[in-house]
């Protein structure tokens, strides 16, 4: 049975039929249940909402009369739902699997904000607005359906989408959010003096309602658009700029637009040169948040759209989608992975269903819902337009004789252009013709033929040098630079500068910083590549320059220049894979070490795990057996870091001191502070030392601070952080800083100094996001998140909780995103919005389940346990704490454990036995104590309310702490 309060109270069966509920009592009654969501309504609550200060002779009975109508309605609507009301002392509690609040609060917990707003039909429990038993749902209700048009405004905002806020903002004047997003909308619709205008409204709202300013964050936005500043701007276009007017397309561009609004996949088809790709980006332009993948030089589809997108390469692909609120994707070439994208389209298809894909591809994807549509080439007409356009010395009657012989292919027509003017129009038409009685006979499509044939011609008109670039260019993956052309395509004796001029002049090159090929024209010169008996060596100079190229990025990759050998490596990503592909096992060997620490960097571990094993299987390599071995366990997956280590005494490498110090700290690193972690990172510290190496020393000092951290140790924890801070800070490494920086605040944290916490979290966010690391930057924000609630304020640890979650869930990483997701739980819980905070909760219980994250989960066991006790939950309470300690245990963690303690005192007092309450309060306190980390003021709300609960019950009678086993025995026994 459904049940709806978000609007007028409307109740349905599971088959949708409406269950009427006609008495106003009894509806009444119904309300009253439903409002209190699963918890038990006193029975002299219920009296009080249904007959106020006029109760009947016996109200008590009549109460029961009450019930057993409503029972009575829900039992004839569906066979069996008269048991969902149950009375259990001391009233009656409605058990609703399916409320419409419910879902909502899951919805939006999942980033689905539409969907969650789309279950609104008007103002909640609309009929009962003025009940006293209502009002606090209701305001509860609202703020949360306030809260999700605001997250659904900014993400539209960030997409570039303009949204209309002038009617919500008037109706709630004094939310500061709300007014910010409609001053950024409206600065972004060019209505600059009206966004300011907004501005000094609130500001005098704000003083005459409640004697304030405007808080920073829209004082700062106002500072702002005064100055316009160009982070206001909207976002730039995720697809590239059309370099031409697209000509003769405009019935095929309506066609492709009319049918993503019937299909959500489309699929292009058609010869290669047709115009495929134009088509497509052209006809996204009209999506907010669309985005172009390039499959041409991709051996995988899946880790073209993870790049693309800028995730961590283990990322949830679907959920990344979803958060990015991507509307359309379209995959370009998808022709020589037309399974694996085949099956990628299909997944996403299926998991995101706001997601629309178009896609290009000489042959359709076949999967159910596809829609095809065969690019035409140009009519005769468009064709003539676009060779008068492009070869300007042309005269229309001059292109119209050309134009048939080039089939109304745009890349035919394109290259022919360039030729028309030094050749004349009558030889280029000889030249074509006999090109194309040449390729007759190759059975292919006739405007394949054609434009083999112009590819053809082109290419007998370059000179011997442009041929031998033009041909080696081909090795490349997603272009190259002047450097790497010099390297693998240059002649002696050639002009390589000029050479490349004058192909990019001819159209076989695209202009750029980036030397990039047509993939048409460079299957062809692969082709030719073969032809001239060079693919191997030229693959095997990609190969050398490109290793090169890395081994000397990688050492910078630890200092000053971080940022932009990132960068670098960036633009470089497609060839360093064509380069692994293709080198010998030497080669292979030195390259995978070389890149290994910037696949760290970029979260890249799947990539990095089957680069590692295949270059393993060309020969053994101490370094990529122990980086293998890293990455695996830094995945979630076993691996035997004793194996791997174990290479480093063969002959062939035991002269290896650098490389095994790097491997015994990273395998360190990999494990996360448990099993021989501890012996590695000191084995490599030693070991950095004798090396002089500053940087690993550094990285081996935070490697131990993080297992401090873990042991409760926290003399320890400032010592090696602050030691490894100052060495990353001289080494001007901002990975290193962050990490340091990071330590240092939560030892600040837990020590109750909230002000330097928050000077060095804001700094170790400075650094991730100088460095683009944005896999990083939620969890910065989530702990500046709850700084913010340790310090009282509460509106400011929700949004940066918000913020973090939204960042981690476009990231697709979930341990972020539930670390965000508990930081809102705990704000929720400080604020009295137990629901909420229950909500937020449950979302990742068994998650952390599943992958066993002990230390989280009994924090959020104990969360969870607070709230039944604030409830009045006794048994909840203790059934919640007791897996919480169980938790605890098994995490090592003596402030996790002091925790549970605290949460079984709440309990426990709960349900009077305060004498053990205040032997676990004791314990609790002597456990923080004795790891130097004693409960700082402002998280002592949830003891300072056990305690005086216990102080009332056995006065101010002191009570010594027990020993840790023999008080698990007492709690164990019950």
């Amino acid at each position: 049975m459904r049940f709806a309060i978000l609007g007028p109270l409307e109740v349905h069966t599971d088959d949708g039929r409406t269950v009427r509920v006609r008495e106003r009592k009894v509806r009444t009654l119904l309300a009253d249940l439903l409002a209190h969501e699963g918890q038990v309504v006193p029975a002299d609550r219920l009296i009080d909402d249904l007959w106020g200060d006029e109760p009947p002779a016996d109200a008590p009975a009549a109460l029961q009369t009450r019930v057993w109508h409503l029972r009575r309605a829900l039992d004839t609507a569906e066979p069996g739902a008269r048991d969902l009301v149950v009375s259990q002392a001391p009233g009656y509690v409605l058990h609703a699997a399916d409320l419409d609040a419910a879902r909502f609060r899951a919805l939006v917990a999942e980033g689905r904000l539409d969907e969650a707003l789309g279950l609104w039909r008007g103002p909640a429990l609309a009929d009962f607005a003025d009940a006293v038993f209502a009002a606090a749902t209701i305001t509860h209700l609202e703020e949360l359906r306030l809260t999700a048009l605001e997250d659904q405004a900014e993400r539209h905002l960030a997409l570039g989408v303009q949204v209309e806020l002038a009617a919500l903002v008037a109706e709630h004047p004094l939310r500061e959010r709300l007014r910010a997003l409609h001053m950024r909308a409206l600065y972004r619709a060019g209505r600059q003096g009206e966004a300011l205008d907004v501005y000094a409204q609130g500001r005098a709202l704000l003083a005459d309602e409640l004697g304030l300013d405007p808080g920073r964050e829209l004082t700062a936005l106002h500072e702002a658009i005064l100055r316009q500043d160009p982070s206001l701007d909207p976002p730039p276009s995720q697809l590239p700029a059309a370099l031409t007017d697209l000509v003769g397309r405009e019935h095929a561009l309506r066609h492709v637009r009319s049918s993503l609004d019937r299909f959500r996949l489309v699929t292009l088809t058609g010869p290669g040169g047709v115009g495929k790709t134009s088509l497509a980006v052209e006809a996204a332009r009209g999506h907010p948040g669309a985005r172009l993948v390039e499959l041409a030089d991709s051996g995988d589809p899946a880790q073209a759209v993870i790049e693309a997108f800028g995730l961590r390469d283990e990322s949830d692909l679907a959920a990344a989608l979803r958060a990015q609120r991507t509307s359309l994707l379209v995959l370009d070439n998808c022709e020589h992975l037309i399974e694996p994208t085949a099956a990628l389209t299909a997944g996403l298809l299926r998991d995101v269903p706001s997601l629309r894909v178009l896609a290009t591809s000489r042959e359709p994807l076949a999967i159910p819902g596809e829609h095809a549509y065969a690019v035409p080439p140009l009519d005769t007409e468009s064709a003539t337009l676009l060779l008068t356009t492009l070869a300007p010395g042309l005269t229309p009657d001059e292109a119209a004789a050309l134009v048939p012989r080039l089939d109304g292919i745009p890349l035919a027509i394109e290259l022919a252009a360039t030729r028309a003017r030094t050749l004349g129009v009558h030889a280029l038409a000889e030249r074509l013709d006999q090109h194309l009685l040449t390729t007759e006979q190759r059975g292919t499509h006739s405007r394949q033929r054609t434009l083999r044939a112009v590819i053809d011609w082109s290419w007998d008109l370059l000179t011997g040098p442009e041929r031998t670039v033009l041909r080696r260019l081909a090795v490349h993956a997603d272009g190259c630079t002047l450097e790497a052309a010099a390297h693998t395509c240059a002649e002696p004796g050639v002009d390589l500068a000029d050479t490349l001029a004058r192909l990019v002049d001819r159209s076989l090159l695209t202009p750029g910083p980036r030397h990039r090929l047509l993939q048409t024209v460079k299957t062809y010169c692969l082709e030719r590549l073969e032809e001239a008996g060079e693919t191997a060596a030229t693959r095997e100079r990609h190969a050398a320059y490109h290793t090169a190229l890395a081994e000397r990025a990688d050492p910078c990759l630890r200092g000053p220049d971080q940022r932009e050998w990132l960068a670098v490596l960036d633009a470089e990503a497609a060839n360093m894979r064509a380069a692994l592909e293709h080198a010998p096992a030497d080669l292979a060997h030195r390259l995978v070490d070389a890149l290994a620490w910037y696949w760290f960097l970029r979260g890249r571990l799947t990539e990095a795990r089957r680069h590692l094993a295949n270059a393993l299987q060309r020969g053994p390599n101490a370094r990529a057996a122990a980086w293998l071995a890293a990455f695996t366990l830094l995945s979630g997956e076993p691996a035997d870091p004793g194996a791997a280590l174990a290479l480093f005494r063969d002959d062939a490498f035991h002269d290896d001191a650098a490389g095994l110090a790097r491997a015994q700290w990273f395998l360190a690193f990999a494990q996360r502070g448990i099993g021989e972690a501890t012996h590695l990172a000191d084995t490599a510290l030693a070991s950095f030392g004798e090396l002089g190496d500053r940087w690993g020393t550094a990285a081996a000092l935070s490697t131990r601070a993080a297992r401090a951290l873990l042991a409760g140790d926290l003399t320890a924890l400032h010592a090696d952080a602050q030691a490894a801070l100052d060495l990353f800070r001289a080494l001007g490494d901002r990975w290193g800083q962050a990490r340091a920086a990071d330590q240092l605040a939560t030892h600040a944290e837990i020590t109750g100094d909230y002000a330097r916490a928050t000077a060095l979290r804001t700094e170790s966010l400075r650094l991730v996001e100088e460095l683009g690391l944005t896999g990083e930057i939620s969890w910065r924000l989530s702990g500046l998140g709850r700084l913010a609630l340790l310090t009282g304020d509460h509106e400011r640890s929700r949004e940066l909780h918000t913020r973090a979650k939204r960042l981690a869930a476009e990231q697709a990483s979930k341990p972020a995103e539930e670390f965000a997701q508990t930081g809102l739980a705990l704000t929720a819980r400080r604020q009295g919005h137990l629901d909420e905070a229950e909500a937020h909760l449950r979302t990742w219980l068994d998650w952390m389940r599943l992958i066993d994250a002990r230390p989280g989960a009994a924090l959020v066991l104990a969360e969870l346990g607070f709230v039944a006790e604030q409830r009045g939950d006794a048994a909840t309470a203790l059934a919640l704490h007791l897996q919480g300690l169980t938790a605890a245990r098994a995490s090592d963690d003596p402030r996790a454990v002091a925790l549970a303690l605290e949460g079984l005192a709440g309990a426990h007092s709960l349900a009077g036995r305060h004498e053990l309450a205040a032997h676990l309060l004791a314990t609790a306190t002597a456990t923080r104590r004795a790891v130097g980390a004693p409960l700082p003021a402002a998280e002592r709300g949830d003891v300072d309310r056990i305690e005086s609960r216990v102080r009332q019950a056995l006065g101010d009678r002191r009570v010594e702490p027990l020993a840790l086993d023999e008080l698990f025995a007492l709690v164990e026994d019950g």
